[in-house]
């Protein structure tokens, strides 16, 4: 017997119908031998519609009412998948992210997993039922008030539960058919990848791929937890995200992938004295605003000013945030003004095979130039490159690099069923 946790997407249990054919895969899966925990998101754009709703009362609700408001939308669908469990003749009991044992720290919004206690889940599965667990919701350590984790939270809630319960496997279960080369939104003959690295997988979450979240994939690699990115709405077999193991595949592609991320704004400092504890004293204050950022970008100063311009990418939703820390520091480190671009994109090549194959960059580069598009920034690791380009080039350079790299299918292999790709 094998220990099994299921997520279901937004667009996977989106109404009714929706609900109650999730329901006959969990009976199914339920049926075969397995202990089954199932974590469930809100039904379709219901946490959206929430959000609209909560902006209408007030333009800034408080975090901690607005987390309340929006756990609401996973109650909704947990209590409904129960039901339509039990309408199959099985038990199901359904659990908010608190009576899960989900323990977080106090950050509305965007909270962080601190510990899982899953006692009750584990009662429920030694008295022969199917667990169900709202996602993206768990419980400040401190206040005892509702948390969230923030978009994509309900990937890392099965991850955690899956790693506090030792499970065998966590199943990630979306709208389109696994883990593609591309966004088959924008790329129709995106190539399905079988099987992906950890390593892989955390850069093209990082790099936009909306398939699965970057905690869930930090938190299945750092407890070891295989994923199974998977089709709600067919039975092929998905992505298998595991352990990278070297020198098995004797003919692994250089390239997995192309990724983009749309929801990047790009900040420039322009003339920032070129003194010493300048740039510390910006990523400072940014840092104490709880603002993350990604691409980071110093020209060499000029010989004539001494000073200097620094540019980097943030959530575009943080955008107006760093702004306003960066404008009450303006006088303290002397800068002469700030830049804010929103209409930006990031596209990304991501493969492990690249660090040790030359070349790589040069082609990938090529590609962007033969779309005709204009490169912004640059940033890269051992297994990624990226690029910021106009936010209306992004189309355009993700095709081309894809081409590039050969990685389109001689047919078209992907199908999104749903959506929203969540």
């Amino acid at each position: 017997m094998a220990l099994v946790v299921q997520k279901y997407g937004g667009s996977s249990v989106a109404d009714a119908e929706g609900v109650k054919r999730v329901a006959q895969r969990i009976v199914a899966t339920k049926k075969a031998g397995n202990d089954v925990v199932v974590v469930v998101s809100a039904m379709g754009d219901t946490t959206d519609e929430l959000i609209d709703l909560a902006e209408q009362v007030s333009p800034l609700p408080p975090g901690r009412e607005l987390d309340m408001l929006l756990t609401a939308g996973e109650r909704i669908s947990m209590a409904l998948l129960a039901m339509a469990i039990a309408n199959l003749g099985h038990e199901a009991r359904s659990f908010t992210g608190s009576q899960a044992g989900v323990i977080t720290d106090g950050s509305h919004g965007k909270a962080r997993i601190i510990d899982v206690t899953p006692g009750r889940i584990r009662s429920a599965l030694d008295e022969g039922a199917i667990a169900i667990v709202a996602g993206f919701q768990g419980v400040s350590q401190n206040s005892k008030d509702i948390t969230t984790l923030g978009r994509g939270g309900s990937d890392t809630t099965a991850v955690a539960l899956a790693a506090a319960l030792s499970a065998d496997v966590c199943e990630i279960y979306t709208d389109v058919d696994g883990v593609f080369t591309a966004d088959p939104r924008i790329v129709p003959t995106a190539r399905q990848i079988p099987r992906i690295s950890y390593e892989e997988m955390l850069e093209m979450a990082a790099c936009g791929a909306k398939i699965l979240h970057l905690r869930c994939v930090e938190y299945a690699r750092r407890y070891a937890i295989p994923i199974h990115v998977r089709s709600s709405f067919s039975q092929r077999e998905g992505t298998r995200v595991i352990e990278s193991i070297e020198g098995t595949d004797m003919e692994q592609a250089i390239i997995s992938g192309v990724a983009h991320d749309r929801s990047e704004a790009k900040i420039t400092v322009v003339g920032v004295p070129d003194k010493v504890g300048e740039a510390a004293t910006i990523f400072t204050v940014l840092a104490d605003a709880e603002i993350n950022l990604d691409m980071i970008v110093q020209n060499v100063s000029a010989a004539s000013t001494g000073r200097t311009d620094i540019s980097f990418t943030l959530p575009a939703t943080d955008g107006q945030t760093a702004m306003s820390a960066l404008n009450k520091v303006k006088e303290r480190i002397g800068f002469e003004s700030l830049r804010y671009d929103d209409r930006i994109g990031k596209v990304s090549l991501i493969g492990a095979g690249m660090r040790s194959h030359p070349g790589v960059t040069a082609k990938f580069f090529s590609a962007i130039a033969e779309a005709g598009v204009n490169i912004e920034m640059i940033s890269t690791s051992e297994i990624r490159i990226s690029v910021v380009v106009d936010g209306d080039d992004v189309d355009a350079a993700v095709a081309s690099a894809h081409r590039a790299f050969d990685l389109d299918a001689e047919q078209v292999e992907a199908v999104v069923y749903g959506g929203t790709g969540r």
